[in-house]
Formats: structure tokens, C-alpha cells, sequence
């Protein structure tokens, strides 16, 4: 592997402009494909496999010329203090809007809610319901402003008006995620490189990788059912790895310029080695994010695909863009006092970063810095105190990790609606007017759709069920049947006591589908239940059965792939270990702030509940791909350094040596592209960039900096043991580039005189 791509490093500096203009002429290609493309969908919440699928399936069916899922507004009206909607005035205005607005374009319905009994006991709050013919996404323009200005209207009469439902569904805020990442990003990488170019080229190369994948996605759009959700996590990813997957080439090759290489050959021994590195850490992002399709879920499915196609671009624009784009301007990215020296010296000048080293990178050949030379890097020095207290440092991380997953064994899952939307959206001002004029329970309503073509009787089956519906503990009311033109389906609307988030709502509709053998027996109609929050319900039980079996699947593959690349396997079970630590404290914060509201006013969190249902299998994959990136890049130089000869414990002090400062570099880049989602109105936005934020820190700078180095330092031989027959079996990679040592250890190499042609600044 190292050779093969110390060759193509080698190819790509001497082909620089071709290299470029490929990689220009693909963006070129995709972005007229992408501007030539149809209409990408929005997303679909089509899961097979749960029973509020299968009930809106049969509701498709059994009454055509109807969207299961059409856009449906709800219109509530609150009187003003001390006056009731019933009066003459208030109910005037409430007809003239129904009236109206049932008129519209796309309206399917129009209830007015004192023909409905849709007023509260107090006569202080009512709602209209509007149904459309048509889903949200397909609303036009004309069919919403007839209703905004209907409303607009009615509040001009003196009522407070709100509209809940998705006919009117605001959009969230934008926040700066994506340029408060690259801010934050650029800054890191000034400070850790001292120069403007080297921190510049990987946010160069990230952007043309994020530029090319999103416009590929989006040609794609269409064929493949990619929606903007795709594009945005892609975009997420790409940026993040983009950044990182560069910066750990680059660093590279200012290491292997301190040692006195030229320019084209310290390129190619970056490629080799660090980009060997980027290879593997790369394949398990994309084993993560195709691990997706095991649950079962074609939206989270195409995500995972879409995403693990930006990982592949920022991996190939690594391994060739870079190096071309070194060759370019070879001595741009090294620190400033060393930007001529190379130039004028070609080897006798090694620069700052490298006086007198040998080829592990050590200053005196036993790991130590001489008395006189520049201070000892942080990494180095937080090394030697994890490998001298290696089981009071593994405690530590243990415990604090564990007490802060513990959260995590109350976990919740479900999809927040309104109630998780900022108090400015007059959806979140529907749901709480609704909530206090009628209950919480009208904000989440089940829908039973009962089947009785099978039934004796129809309407006597129907009303059987609806009474049992309505005998049910829980069940507030339950709406008259409304049958179809074959009068062998009907639908009838169960209002719960609790929210729709509510564990009681949960345990609510697990008690209706229990009972339903005994009444479809007495009655002889068959019922399903849906509606949005039993869809919500059965969402999140099949992302928490489903759990486990990606875990498996992931982890059982890393784990093989891991054995490859370090041919050991207690490195490997300690990745695994050390990912479960990370995700398990990542999952106890989420819950701590989103569903326990600690912190929660902090971090713009309005209101709390039930985690996301997609959250953790979405956190389990992304973070499981980017842990095994810090895993690849850290343990690879302890490993090569162990395999030129130092004993166990030093090689984990050289490691750190060449690796901690930009590991952590590269995890405060990603946290800040994760955290600048935080910045955006949506709960569920700002709960996905907390979660991945927090995961990035809770494993770059406790598992791979404390974790892993005193695991480490406790097996000592034995962490690199592996059977005889095993090893046999298994493929050999030179992730470390030990085919290159004899040519690293040799600056002023057969390929010099190339060198000096390349290396000058074109």
C-alpha cells in the first residue's frame, strides 16, 4: 500500500497542472449536471416494515383521490380575556374564515369547529381543521396565501389566530454552521501550522471535495431519490474529513521536509505513510455510513450512501490534489524561517522541526530532547505521564466516561413536532393554545383506520370498535367514523390524554394494539393505528431494535479491517472498547440536555422531550467512522515507530510526538463544523451538531489521549501479538511504510535531481 501510493504521490507532483485540471474539469462536469438535473425529492417518511405504514398504505388504497399524508392545517382561535369564540362577533369571524378558506385551491375540507364540537368547555378556544388534497411539499403558493390572509383577517377581528399543522410549516432558521466551521477551522489551522498556505490547502481541497460531492448528489437527485437531507450531511461529513484528511498529509510532508528531503520525494513519503493511513481511516467512515442500510430505513440508507461518497472524494483528493498541489508551491506551507533554508541548503538546513533527527522523528535517537533545543511539545510530555500512571489514567477515563453515559439508560425516543419549535413560530403558539383549551392530548391524536370487508355488518363493527376505542383508559374521545365510497374502510380519530410525546401516549397505543385480537374477534373488523404520533412511536422501536444489529454488522467489519492494517488483535478490541466509552458518555449528554433540560437554556434548547428516534444509530454510525480516522492516524505512528526498533512505551511517547498535536487539531476543526449547526432555530439541528460535537471531544481528547495510550502501556509486546496462522491469512498492508525506511533514511535519494527541477515555486 505504501508504495503503491508513494508512487501515485510521485505521479501526481511531476502531472501537477493535469492532476488539477482533472479535478477542475470533474467539478466542471458534475456542476452542469447538477444545473441541468430535475427537482430533487423531499424527504420521504415511508418506512416498510411498521404498522403506521401499513395503515397509511390502506388508507391510500381504500380511499383513492386522497393523500394518506396531505397537508392538513390546523386553525385555533383564543378569545380575548373575559370573552368567549361563541359570541356573535367572534363566531362571525370563524365562519367567514372557514368559509373562505374552504373555497381555496388544493382544499379538501373544511370543518368549522361548532359544527365539529371543536370548541373548549369554556368556550375560550376553538380550531378549524383544513384538509388539502395534496401534500405539503406540493402546496402552492396561491393555497397558502388564501389561508395567511384568511387568517390575517380573522386576527384583525380581535381573535388570536394560530396555525398548527404542516400546511404552513415554517421553516427553521439558517444558522452560520458552515461558515462558523470554516472561521473557526482556518484559525486552528494558522495556529498549528504558522502559515498561511498550510492552512489554506486543506481548506481548499476540502471545499473542492464538498463542491464536487453536492453537485454530484444533486445531479444524481433525482435518479437516486437523493433529498437536500443528503446533501446537507454530505456536506457536514465532507468538510470535516475533507479538512482533516488533508491536514494529515500536509503535516507529513513538512515532517519529512525537516528531515531534509526534497520536495517531490517528501510529497510522495507523505502520501505513502500518512495517506496510507487516510486510506483505512477513510474505508471505515464509509463501512459506518453504508452500515446504515441495515436498519432498515431508506431515507437513513441514502444518507449513508450519499455521505460515504464525499468520504471517497476527500480520501482520492488527499492522495492526489494534495501532493499536486504541494508541487505547486513546495515550500509555501513550511513555517516561515524554514521557507528559504530548503531552497538554498537541499538538505544540510533539516529546519526546526527535525535538527539531527533520526527516522522515528526523536532528537537524540532515545526519545528525549536535548538540554538547549526547543521545549518538549505538549504531546510528548502528557505521553510520558499517561505511560508512567497508565491505571490511575485508565480509571479515570473509564469512570468519568461511564458516570456520564449513565443518562443514556433513560433514553426516550421519538421525533419532536411543534412543541420542540421556538415560542416565535406560530406553530409552537397552536400547540400550546390547543394544549390549554382542549388538553394535550389533541395535539397528537391517533388515527385508527378500521378495515371491515370482511365484517357482517359494517357499521355495527365499526361502532363496536370505536366504543371499545372510547372504554380504553387513556382515550379522552374518539371522533364519529368517516367511511369510504365502498363503505368497507372507515377512520376514526382517538384523542389521548397525554402528549404526543408522553410515555403514557406510548404505553396508550401498545394497550390498543394489545387488545386488538380480542376485539376483532367480537366485532369482526380488523384496525390499525396511526397517525403522526404513533408513527413517531413505531419509528423509534425499530431504530432501537434495530440498534444492535448495526452494531454488530460495523463494528464486526472495522474490527477485521483494523486487524489488517495494525496485525494485532487486542489494538482492535481496544478501539472497540474505547468507541463504546465515547458514544456511551456522547448519548448521556444528549439525553442530560435534551430530554432532561440540564444546560438546556445554554444551548438554545426551548423545550425538551423524547431524542430523536434516527439520533442514535445516526450518532453510532458517524462517530464510530470518525473515532476509527483518530484511531488510524494515532496508533499508525506508535506502531511504526515500534516497528523501527523502540520498545512499547517509547514508541507510544513518539507517536504522540508526530501525531497528538494534529489529531487535536483535527478534532477542534471538526467540533467547530458539528458545532456550528448548533447555530440554527431547529431542535433537532441543533441536537444532531451537540451530539457529534460532544462525541469528537469525548473521543479525540479522552479515549485516544488517555484511553488508548494507557491500554497501551499496560500490554506493552502483547498489544501487537497476533497467531502465527492468523497472520498468515490475513493481507499485508504497509500502512507504516517500512518498504520506505531505507528510502527515508536517505534524504539526497536517486530521485534528488528530479527533486530540484520540482521543487521550484512555478
Amino acid at each position: 500500500m505504501a508504495t503503491f501510493l508513494h508512487r501515485v504521490a510521485h505521479w501526481a507532483f511531476r502531472r501537477r497542472r493535469t492532476v488539477v485540471l482533472v479535478w477542475v474539469a470533474v467539478l466542471a462536469a458534475v456542476f452542469l449536471g447538477a444545473v441541468n438535473s430535475s427537482e430533487a425529492p423531499e424527504d420521504s417518511a415511508s418506512l416498510p416494515g411498521i404498522e403506521s405504514q401499513q395503515a397509511f398504505d390502506l388508507l391510500d388504497e381504500r380511499f383513492p383521490g386522497t393523500e394518506a399524508d396531505g397537508a392538513e392545517a390546523r386553525v385555533v382561535f383564543v378569545a380575548a380575556d373575559g370573552q368567549q369564540v361563541t359570541s356573535t362577533a367572534n363566531r362571525s369571524a370563524v365562519d367567514t374564515l372557514v368559509d373562505e378558506v374552504a373555497d381555496g385551491p388544493q382544499v379538501a375540507g373544511a370543518t368549522s369547529p361548532f359544527d365539529a364540537h371543536a370548541v373548549s368547555e369554556d368556550a375560550s378556544t376553538a380550531y378549524a381543521t383544513i384538509t388539502y388534497r395534496t401534500t405539503a411539499d406540493d402546496l402552492t403558493e396561491a393555497s397558502k396565501e388564501a389561508l395567511t390572509e384568511a387568517v390575517e383577517r380573522a386576527r384583525d377581528a380581535g381573535l388570536t389566530v394560530e396555525v398548527g399543522g404542516s400546511a404552513l410549516e415554517t421553516e427553521p432558521a439558517q444558522g452560520i454552521g458552515e461558515v462558523l466551521g470554516i472561521l473557526v477551522a482556518a484559525v486552528v489551522l494558522l495556529i498549528t501550522f504558522g502559515s498561511l498556505a498550510a492552512a489554506g490547502l486543506p481548506l481548499l481541497t476540502a471545499v473542492l471535495g464538498v463542491g464536487i460531492s453536492l453537485a454530484t448528489i444533486t445531479a444524481l437527485g433525482s435518479a437516486l431519490g437523493f433529498s437536500s437531507t443528503v446533501g446537507e450531511l454530505a456536506m457536514m461529513l465532507g468538510l470535516a474529513v475533507g479538512i482533516d484528511y488533508s491536514l494529515f498529509v500536509v503535516s507529513r510532508y513538512r515532517e519529512e521536509r525537516a528531515k531534509g528531503h526534497q520536495a517531490q520525494e517528501a510529497a510522495a513519503l507523505a502520501v505513502g505513510t500518512a495517506g496510507s493511513a487516510v486510506v483505512f481511516a477513510g474505508l471505515t467512515v464509509v463501512i459506518a455510513l453504508l452500515g446504515l442500510s441495515v436498519v432498515g430505513v431508506p431515507t437513513l440508507t441514502k444518507m449513508g450512501v450519499g455521505s460515504a461518497g464525499t468520504v471517497l472524494v476527500g480520501v482520492l483528493i488527499a492522495l492526489t490534489a494534495v501532493p499536486a498541489l504541494l508541487g505547486f508551491w513546495p515550500d509555501a506551507v513550511l513555517p516561515r524561517r524554514d521557507r528559504e533554508g530548503p531552497r538554498r541548503t537541499r538538505g544540510r538546513r533539516p529546519g526546526r522541526f527535525g535538527r539531527n533527527r533520526n527516522s522515528s522523528g526523536n532528537s537524540n535517537g532515545k526519545g528525549t530532547t536535548p538540554a538547549g533545543t526547543a521545549r518538549t511539545p505538549w504531546g510528548v510530555r502528557w505521553a510520558r505521564f499517561v505511560t508512567r500512571r497508565p491505571v490511575a489514567v485508565l480509571l479515570l477515563t473509564v469512570v468519568g466516561l461511564g458516570a456520564l453515559a449513565v443518562p443514556s439508560l433513560n433514553l426516550r425516543m421519538g421525533m419532536p413536532g411543534a412543541e420542540s419549535k421556538p415560542t416565535t413560530t406560530t406553530e409552537r403558539r397552536a400547540y400550546d393554545a390547543l394544549a390549554d383549551g382542549f388538553g394535550p392530548g389533541f395535539n397528537g391524536p391517533l388515527t385508527v383506520v378500521i378495515d371491515v370487508k370482511g365484517a357482517d355488518d359494517p357499521a355495527a363493527a365499526v361502532t363496536g370498535v370505536s366504543d371499545r376505542l372510547a372504554g380504553t383508559g387513556g382515550i379522552v374521545s374518539v371522533s364519529p367514523p368517516h367511511f369510504n365510497a365502498a363503505k368497507d374502510t372507515a377512520v376514526v380519530s382517538a384523542v389521548p390524554s397525554t402528549g404526543p410525546a408522553s410515555e403514557r401516549t406510548q404505553d396508550l397505543v401498545r394497550t390498543i394494539r394489545d387488545e386488538r385480537p380480542a376485539i376483532e374477534s367480537t366485532t369482526g373488523a380488523e384496525y390499525q393505528v396511526t397517525g403522526t404520533t404513533a408513527l413517531n412511536i413505531d419509528v423509534g422501536r425499530k431504530m432501537q431494535d434495530a440498534l444492535v444489529p448495526y452494531l454488530a454488522v460495523v463494528v464486526g467489519l472495522a474490527f477485521l479491517l483494523l486487524m489488517v492494517v495494525f496485525r494485532s488483535i487486542l489494538v482492535p478490541v481496544k478501539a472497540a472498547l474505547g468507541f463504546l466509552l465515547s458514544v456511551g458518555a456522547a448519548l448521556g449528554a444528549i439525553v442530560t440536555v435534551f430530554q432532561e433540560g440540564h444546560g438546556a437554556g445554554f444551548f438554545g434548547v426551548e423545550e425538551t422531550g423524547p431524542i430523536m428516534s434516527t439520533m442514535p444509530v445516526f450518532l453510532v454510525g458517524i462517530v464510530f467512522g470518525l473515532a476509527m480516522d483518530y484511531q488510524v492516524f494515532l496508533v499508525s505512528r506508535i506502531r511504526e515507530a515500534h516497528i523501527h526498533g523502540e520498545q512499547p512505551g517509547q514508541a507510544v511517547v513518539t507517536g504522540f510526538r508526530h501525531s497528538a498535536q494534529v489529531v487535536g487539531a483535527a478534532a477542534l476543526i471538526m467540533m467547530a463544523v458539528f458545532g456550528g449547526f448548533m447555530t440554527g432555530g431547529e431542535s433537532m439541528v441543533k441536537m444532531v451538531g451537540f451530539g457529534l460535537a460532544s462525541a469528537v471531544f469525548f473521543d479525540a481528547f479522552v479515549v485516544r489521549m488517555a484511553f488508548v495510550p494507557a491500554v497501551l502501556a499496560l500490554l506493552g509486546e502483547r498489544a501487537w501479538w497476533l497467531p502465527g496462522r492468523l497472520d498468515r491469512l490475513l493481507l499485508r498492508v504497509d500502512i507504516e511504510g517500512e518498504a520506505l525506511t531505507r528510502r527515508a533514511l536517505v534524504p539526497n535519494n536517486a530521485s534528488g535531481d528530479d527533486d530540484r527541477r520540482e521543487s521550484v515555486t512555478v
